[in-house]
């Protein structure tokens, strides 16, 4: 069984499926051992964020069993700028902007909506958790870095993560002239998963996890046997 040559394009979700358990992200991501499943909440999620794009970008009604967003997205659409939704990004390894399907392509992110307004972006990425208490932010530090690199003119980005059933929004603002730091935080990042690829070494992470919720049974740390 050959090893994997490269670890892009990767993405937010990609970044945080490694960092949880490489050992794990080995046999689920790269060698594919364990068909995908929907679940139910899944599928939740993957209908408000369809009605969310056809009611921003259509006009067309928030369906009655999403109406408790109604507020928050009404005021989203009332926002100035121009608004594009479920908008693709991708980069270069030189971290250049690029088509989402490059060939040459090295990360990818997807903004849920993305306002642009002059010099000023707002990106909102929508949550259908119960709770914010776990937010992560990286996914909007990323999601900005992108934007900076698309929409040259943007030197500022109000980026929020809307969890639209808990009613609340973990809030994030970066500016243009602190992309260094934080790239050079996520290179780094992105080298150890690039690590493991060329070395073949993917070292569990065990956690409390790994019983209940992971796939990997061969792995000591899975305590199934």
């Amino acid at each position: 069984m050959g090893k994997p040559v490269a670890a892009a394009p990767w993405s937010f979700s990609k970044m945080k499926s490694f960092q949880t358990c490489p050992k794990q992200f080995y046999h689920v991501n790269v060698l594919k051992q364990f068909p995908f499943k929907e679940t139910e909440a899944m599928r939740y999620g993957t209908e408000f964020h369809e009605a969310a794009e056809h009611f921003i970008r259509d006009g067309t009604p928030i369906p009655d069993r999403f109406a408790f967003a109604r507020p928050a997205l009404e005021a989203l659409a009332a926002k100035s700028g121009e608004k594009l939704c479920e908008q693709k990004l991708g980069l270069t390894a030189e971290l250049e902007a690029c088509d989402f399907f490059a060939k040459d392509v090295w990360f990818r992110g997807i903004v849920d909506l993305l306002i642009i307004d002059g010099d000023v972006a707002t990106v909102v990425d929508y949550k259908t958790g119960r709770s914010s208490r776990y937010a992560d932010k990286g996914q909007l530090e990323l999601m900005a870095l992108s934007v900076f690199r698309h929409f040259p003119e943007v030197t500022k980005v109000r980026a929020g993560l809307l969890f639209v059933i808990a009613n609340e929004l973990v809030k994030a603002k970066y500016k243009k002239t602190g992309q260094k730091d934080m790239w050079l935080k996520w290179l780094s990042e992105y080298a150890t998963m690039e690590k493991a690829f060329e070395t073949g070494v993917w070292n569990p992470k065990p956690s409390g996890l790994c019983k209940r919720h992971c796939p990997v049974q061969e792995c000591p740390h899975n305590g199934v046997f």
